[in-house]
């Protein structure tokens, strides 16, 4: 290796790691942020003596941004069906919730938007199970962040 090559070798290291440092500084203040709105809904809750299903789909959504940040700190990875089911159950959230003032053409495009997220994760987990990673096999997990599934 050259000289000129091996300095570039530093930089890429350096830059990266200050890049990972940054990712998780985001995911820790994200983790805190939504641990702080989950909080924040379980008091309204019970100053209200009152538990509602926009409650509790709210509190799915939180449970899956915190389950999505978990699996990244666990494997490195972001499987790209967790955003997915985040816009699966908030599409359901808006629709339990706003049904009397939608029209018939609205509430058919939620459902039919809910519809194709699914067929979306199903395809995902299909050609994953189908056509594994080539480092799935060998070494059981693959280093590719934000691709995986």
């Amino acid at each position: 290796m050259d000289v000129r090559s091996q300095a570039f070798d530093r930089i890429r290291r350096f830059l990266s790691g200050g890049l990972d440092i940054v990712e998780y500084l985001g995911l820790v203040i994200i983790g805190i942020a939504t641990t702080a709105a989950m909080y924040h809904e379980v008091v309204t809750m019970v100053a209200a003596s009152r538990v509602q299903l926009a409650d509790l789909l709210l509190m799915f959504l939180y449970l899956e941004v915190l389950a999505m940040i978990g699996q990244y700190f666990k494997s490195g990875q972001l499987p790209v069906r967790f955003p997915m089911y985040i816009a699966m159950v908030a599409l359901a959230r808006y629709l339990i919730l706003d049904i009397k003032d939608m029209t018939e053409w609205r509430m058919l495009a939620v459902a039919m938007a809910i519809l194709l997220l699914t067929l979306g994760v199903l395809a995902i987990r299909y050609g994953h199970v189908r056509f594994p990673y080539r480092e799935d096999a060998s070494e059981g997990t693959a280093e590719k962040p934000f691709v995986k599934e």
